[in-house]
């Protein structure tokens, strides 16, 4: 995440925590760049409540379907109008809030000044030609629809389909707007900016840095013949060495996109023969690098993808509702007496948090919010104290409800209701090799989790307190995942039940403000928007790719390994643990995820789909891929969830214990892993039981 060297939280509330570690105010006060901000902020304070009108939109889809037995298409392309709009809008507010995904590891080190000067160079050129071709492009996307007055292909769906279209080029201009804001700040700070700003690294490592890239991308090309692998091979490592600057990945992706596309034009227009490689017949020009603005209307109107916000928003209020603090004080009790007590409770609110939400960041925080201090003041060793918080926070990215799975879902043309189903025992296993792990270490090492001063039994008053916590957060657990699995409702539908049931829950619990909606609805509109802006980035790049062959170079490298079927699952698996180290699952997901689909499938891996899963060697290889990918949360540099619990963190747990604390459940991550790949009845057998 786009990050700066604020790592104190202004404030104990974990959503309003959260929100600081997604946005970062601009120090410059240059009065136009300013204003732009302003103007954009406004729309983004205004468009965010479309999120909670689609939550009406799901809730009243599925009450009208039981109540009368029939489908309304209206509703359903209402829903996905909404999503559309609110996460197009947001992407320039993501711009102006600095909330986009960077890789951090070196960027943190330079000076604001040398920071400056690298966003100066990406915005102008890896954004701006990105900004230009969705502009002008989706202007026509959107005039022809106007032309023919373009409505649903349901006769009984909404009509003036155009209104939609213009979201494109509308959104477009808006981050431009933004976009400029940004350049002006960074320009006129750079030549009036304070002398603080010249402190730190200048930017001669990154001129070292690119021309090490340069001579592994000569080495690596000789490998290879023909120009169009060679031009696949200099992409990727473009797009490699771009994203150390620290530029946002999603705008990284999109702009090494279009200068390909340029590229692989010279090449195909016999204007590279001076480099000595021989013309392409890749066929991409400007015209057809527009085909990603169908594919991006596509994204837009994907009724799967609906459930994102939805997922997002439910996670975040059932974080406003007071649940996790009414678990921690009732299960505390239940554990008082056991050694390690904090951290099994710790542990078990972080399964159940994970069961009804999958943000990872606002788990953390809340877990870290409510249990480090007392921790702290139990004398508990803070690796244990680290890691406990930052492996139990990063649960939710697996056990459903997913937002990880909602997306590989939609990457790999499998059932959510599948993934989901399938990811409940690793899940559950993962989260019960912790609570072993820490009991046996709480035996083992007493000083390690000793127990609190003053601990009492338990007696049955701790019991009822803790199942009167439980259950409400178990029934809406049911209502959400009971529903998908039982074939109740869609899984974008049950999201949209679950968000209105964490809201009944927080209301219920006198937790429900308008401030803390509006926090909420903030979050949701931010996280939605740099996820989304990711999703851009990786159409455009993923298009490029294809065209030049990438797909085949790729299966030809993956297969020709010799390793036969499960040896090439687990080097597949080995590289998405080693780019877990520097990559966030988003760009993971998908870049890479839908490439390997094709090999999977040439591996002819039997394994049991039990006569129900249409593709059960997917389901079960998908699976181990989200597994794999829960370890880059705590893997450092690049650990997310590292980030997010150091930024809450007492002073006496420094990164150092962070680091050690989290070794141990890396460990545990790939243990659990290692039991999924040898047994896929784990993946594969709930999901062919569920319908």
């Amino acid at each position: 995440m786009a990050q700066d060297n604020q790592l104190t939280p202004l404030s104990t509330d974990p959503i309003e925590t959260y929100e600081q570690f997604l946005e970062h105010s601009e120090a410059d006060r240059q009065p136009v760049a300013t204003g732009l901000d302003r103007i954009v902020k406004g729309i983004g304070h205004v468009v965010m409540w479309a999120n909670l009108l689609l939550v009406a939109a799901i809730v009243s889809q599925v009450s009208l379907r039981y109540l009368f037995s029939q489908n309304y298409p209206k509703l359903d392309e209402i829903q996905w109008h909404l999503y559309g709009f609110a996460t197009m809008i947001g992407l320039s507010y993501a711009m102006v809030t600095d909330s986009h995904v960077r890789v951090d590891v070196f960027r943190m080190q330079l000076s604001r000044h040398a920071q400056r000067i690298v966003d100066v160079i990406g915005l102008l050129a890896l954004l701006s030609p990105f900004i230009f071709l969705m502009i002008d492009q989706g202007y026509d996307y959107f005039y022809e629809s106007f032309r023919i007055n373009e409505s649903s292909d349901s006769p009984t769906g909404l009509p003036y389909r155009w209104i939609f279209k213009a979201v494109m080029p509308i959104s477009f201009v808006l981050l431009a707007l933004a976009a400029l804001a940004r350049l002006i700040h960074d320009l006129h700070a750079l030549t009036t900016g304070p002398a603080q700003e010249r402190e730190g690294r200048k930017l001669r490592t990154f001129l070292w840095g690119a021309i090490g890239f340069a001579v592994a991308t000569l080495a690596l090309s000789t490998l290879v013949e023909p120009t169009e692998e060679k031009l696949v091979i200099a992409m990727f490592m473009s797009f490699i060495g771009l994203l150390f600057t620290g530029f946002p990945v999603a705008w990284t992706l999109a702009g090494v996109g279009v200068g390909f596309c340029g590229v692989a034009f010279l090449f195909d227009n016999d204007l590279m023969l001076w480099t000595g490689l021989d013309s392409t017949l890749t066929g991409l020009d400007y015209l057809t690098l527009g085909a990603v603005v169908n594919r991006i209307y596509a994204t837009m109107s994907n009724a799967v993808l609906v459930a994102l916000p939805m997922f997002i928003f439910m996670g975040l209020m059932l974080d406003e509702s007071g649940v996790a603090e009414k678990l921690m004080t009732s299960m505390q009790r239940l554990f008082g007496t056991v050694r390690g007590g904090l951290a099994i409770t710790v542990t078990m609110i972080g399964i159940i948090l994970a069961a009804s939400t999958g943000i990872i960041g606002a788990s953390v925080v809340l877990l870290g919010v409510l249990s480090l201090p007392s921790m702290m003041k139990q004398r508990y060793a803070p690796t244990l104290a680290a890691g406990v918080v930052a492996a139990s926070g990063t649960l939710g990215i697996l056990i459903p409800p997913s937002i990880m799975l909602v997306i590989m879902a939609d990457q790999m043309a499998l059932s959510v209701g599948d993934l989901f189903m399938g990811a409940v025992f690793p899940g559950v296993i993962i989260g019960a090799l912790y609570l072993v792990y820490i009991f046996v270490l709480a035996q083992m090492n007493k000083d390690a989790a000793p127990v609190p001063e003053g601990a009492t039994r338990p007696d049955w008053n701790a019991v009822k307190d803790v199942m009167v916590a439980v259950l409400p957060t178990l029934a809406l657990i049911l209502a959400v995942l009971g529903s998908i699995f039982m074939g109740i409702t869609t899984p974008t539908e049950a999201s949209g039940v679950g968000a209105l049931g964490a809201t009944l829950l927080a209301l219920f619990n006198r937790k429900l403000t308008f401030p803390k909606l509006k926090a909420v609805l903030v979050s949701t509109f931010n996280t939605t928007a740099y996820i989304f802006a990711i999703f851009l980035g990786a159409t455009v790049f993923s298009y490029v790719l294809r065209e030049l062959g990438g797909d085949e170079l790729i299966e030809s490298v993956v297969t020709g390994t010799g390793f036969g079927p499960n040896g090439t699952i687990f080097f597949i698996l080995f590289i998405v643990f080693v780019l877990g180290f520097f990559l966030d699952w988003i760009e993971i997901t998908l870049i890479v995820l839908p490439l390997m689909r094709p090999i999977v499938n040439g591996l002819g891996i039997d394994i049991d789909g039990y006569g129900v899963i249409d593709e059960p060697a997917l389901v079960w290889f998908v699976i181990l891929v989200a597994v794999t990918l829960q370890t880059s949360f705590l893997t450092p540099p690049v650990g997310f969830a590292l980030f997010y619990l150091k930024g809450v963190c007492p002073p006496e747990v420094s990164l150092i214990h962070i680091y050690r604390g989290i070794i141990p459940f890396v460990l545990l991550q790939l243990t659990g892993l290692l039991l999924v790949f040898l047994w896929p009845s784990l993946a594969t057998w709930l999901p062919s039981v569920a319908y």
